[in-house]
């Protein structure tokens, strides 16, 4: 039976000493230090902790957008457990509370990308990039948030792994990449096209998450939005992969299409819409590195 961490457990880390206050999710607790100050521990035997450590431990110094690791558990030993700086919100809950200004939307992407272009300048990928993942303290003015910092870790390896060659599963699926979902190769240009979690809603299939469509209508929708696939897939694709690709186009009839490019201004306006198509290439290497859209005209606009 895996041991787990109690209410009112005393933890004892290198540096620190904590208080378990709450359990926010399954692995996931709420903690007071010392000084009263709130924090996150994460506490699972499971290779993604040990992960996320070592990736913090190589990357943290390097950007104030990742959220740091403050401590390591000593006592107890089991379940290994992290100390994780703590913020007020994600900017699901925080964009589901109020709708995210033009202004505020820049402001969250421009840190992301700043800590990707951190990761990616050593070739490691995120994999798992989404609303949820993105944390903020809120502050005073426009825009509501003072601080942002990219989470969690767990699952962040080098473009060159094994996961990444054989093209194995990552992230959420509404929040995947085209050629994730086609089970290619990927690489950083699979966290650029995740860059558009604020609007994931127009991917999100007309059946339950347990169906077993529920892949592949998604990568339609990425068809019918951003489509077609263009045929330079044909030199990264296999046959079976590019089958896939046609009985989507082939199931596709025009009045099931809605073009992301043809969206009105109504809905959003011609230099937003401009930057998300550059983000949201269907073909990887047609998107642009984090740190070219760091330099695009769009996050110095008014």
């Amino acid at each position: 039976m895996a041991v787990t961490l109690k209410l009112g457990q005393a933890l004892k880390g290198r540096i620190g000493l904590y208080i378990v206050t709450k359990q926010l999710q399954e692995c996931i607790w709420l903690a007071t230090n010392q000084d009263k100050e709130n924090v996150i521990i994460k506490g699972v035997r499971h290779f993604r902790l040990q992960n996320e450590r070592d990736i913090l431990l190589r990357f943290q110094s390097r950007s104030p957008f990742i959220r740091p690791l403050l401590d390591e558990m000593e006592e107890p030993s089991e379940p290994p457990a992290l100390a994780l700086k703590y913020l007020d919100d994600d900017i699901l809950h925080a964009s589901n509370t109020k709708r995210l200004t033009r202004p505020e939307v820049k402001y969250v992407a421009k840190r992301v990308l700043e800590a990707l272009k951190v990761l990616h300048s050593d070739g490691f990928v995120h994999t798992d990039i989404k609303p949820s993942n993105v944390l903020v303290n809120y502050g005073q003015g426009e825009p509501r948030f003072k601080e942002v910092q990219l989470a969690d870790f767990g699952s962040t390896v080098h473009m060159h792994s094994s996961y990444a060659l054989n093209g194995d599963p990552i992230g959420t699926p509404i929040f995947r990449s085209p050629e994730a979902h086609l089970q290619m190769r990927w690489g950083t240009a699979t966290d650029i096209c995740l860059m558009y979690g604020e609007g994931f809603h127009i991917f999100k299939p007309d059946v339950p998450v347990d169906h077993d469509e529920y892949d592949v209508k998604i990568l339609m929708k990425h068809h019918r939005c951003f489509g077609p696939f263009p045929a330079s897939y044909e030199e990264i694709a296999d046959r079976e992969r590019l089958a896939v690709l046609v009985w989507i186009m082939q199931n596709s009839p025009p009045e099931t299409l809605r073009p992301f490019h043809l969206t009105t201004a109504r809905e959003i306006c011609e230099e937003d819409k401009q930057f998300v198509l550059k983000a949201m290439k269907l073909d990887p290497r047609d998107r642009p590195t984090a740190p070219k859209l760091l330099e695009d005209k769009w996050f110095y606009e008014d």
